[in-house]
């Protein structure tokens, strides 16, 4: 069985932690089990890089930037290679150059293009351990690229996929992905088993397990995950395809997000292509819009509102100043978005409607809503962001 394994920057924070992990491997190894192992840079090790960076210059070059970040995985990959020779264990380092990983020419945000296996094939068919530096891969004309936060994730994703491991496993501070945080709600469960798209949206939605990009991976190239803690042996929870769950709850998860703000465009002139052009305006500012509403047009003019990240809203506001779309421009953050998660909502009604009632009874007034086919919506004002959180997951009796 061929295993991809990740540990994330806790695990590996300092050499006790490196220690403790090449002892997870080996009994991984013991097991009978090929093994290519991704790390991530100590924890604080990135954010320490980059305040050196910004000691020179508060726009570093972003190529230096990416050779910069990039020594902090390839650090941690060496130490583990020493870590488990040490303990009589064949082990091989590599750079995300040697594992092969070529991406585009973005740098600190770019996407893998495809992975060369032959050098990681053909140091598993020597019975080696691999310890891959993940976050990291080269372009096609030989430069250093980084692939943005939680990029180390990803790494093992596509490595699994290219390599077509049977399993790849996820090794963070947290047992597994559970019906909401349980910081918020004791109560919360930890799930056995969530589908890819739960899970994306769970991701998307402001659940901190996995980062999407890497969940979108995994389902584009059929890679289970699972993800688990790192400092003890609990089963953790797999990621897989929708028809391996026997039984579908109907709601399998309560997700939070905090980062979120809301603009609302008031005497917006009602005509084809304003909203495209409203629109376009934030897409060539990159700013990820969220939810969106417009009121049915009156007297020539609309409403229009919309959701954005918060650390994006001074980009937004400067943008909507530029093209002056509107007389009135409203911008509110102290917003949270809440949403209930399931792919059992497909085949039951009345689960809207018990979300609604539940703002209701709580006193919890709801100003947006949007919804999908396996997801709910609604933005509250963020003091009752909380409360609304617990009401739900009881609601929807997700600690039974």
């Amino acid at each position: 069985m061929l295993i991809v394994q990740k540990y994330g920057g806790t695990s590996v924070g300092n050499v006790e932690r490196i220690d403790a992990v090449a002892a997870r491997v080996i009994e991984s190894k013991k097991a009978g089990h090929d093994l290519v192992v991704v790390v991530s840079a100590m924890s604080g090790e990135t954010n320490k890089l980059l305040e050196f960076a910004g000691f020179f210059s508060q726009t570093p070059n972003h190529r230096e930037v990416d050779m910069l970040l990039s020594s902090g995985e390839r650090v941690t990959s060496a130490l583990l290679a020493i870590a488990l020779e040490a303990k009589g264990y064949p082990a091989v380092s590599m750079s995300g150059r040697r594992a092969g990983i070529v991406t585009d020419t973005i740098h600190t945000k770019a996407r893998i293009e495809y992975i060369d296996t032959t050098e990681m094939k053909k140091t598993l068919d020597e019975g080696k351990i691999i310890v891959v530096a993940g976050f990291q891969g080269v372009s096609d004309n030989g430069e250093v690229t980084t692939l943005g936060r939680g990029g180390s994730d990803l790494s093992a994703v596509a490595v699994a996929g290219a390599l077509e491991a049977d399993l790849c496993e996820i090794y963070t501070d947290v047992d597994g992905v559970y019906t909401t945080d349980p910081r918020i709600e004791p109560k919360a469960k930890k799930l056995d088993k969530i589908s890819y798209e739960e899970m994306l949206e769970l991701a998307s939605l402001g659940a901190k397990v996995l980062q999407s990009r890497s969940v979108e991976l995994a389902k584009k190239l059929n890679v289970n995950l699972v993800t688990r803690s790192s400092f003890n042996h609990h089963e953790g929870t797999l990621i897989t395809k929708e028809e391996n769950i026997m039984e579908q709850p109907l709601v399998s998860g309560i997700a939070l997000d905090k980062n979120q703000a809301r603009v609302t465009l008031r005497g917006v002139t009602d005509k084809p292509g304003i909203a495209a052009e409203i629109f376009q305006k934030l897409a060539d500012c990159n700013v990820n819009v969220d939810m969106i509403i417009q009121n049915v047009g009156y007297d020539g003019t609309t409403n229009l509102g919309f959701t954005v990240p918060q650390n994006e809203l001074e980009v937004t506001k400067q943008a909507m100043s530029e093209l002056k779309a509107s007389e009135i421009m409203q911008y509110d953050s102290d917003i949270v978005k809440v949403s209930v998660v399931g792919v059992g909502m497909k085949s039951h009604s009345g689960v809207a409607c018990k979300a609604f009632s539940t703002m209701a009874k709580e006193g919890i007034n709801i100003e947006m809503i949007s919804t999908s086919e396996i997801k709910i919506s609604m933005v509250i004002q963020a003091k009752y962001g909380e409360l609304a959180v617990r009401a739900l997951h009881s609601a929807y009796q997700l600690d039974k």
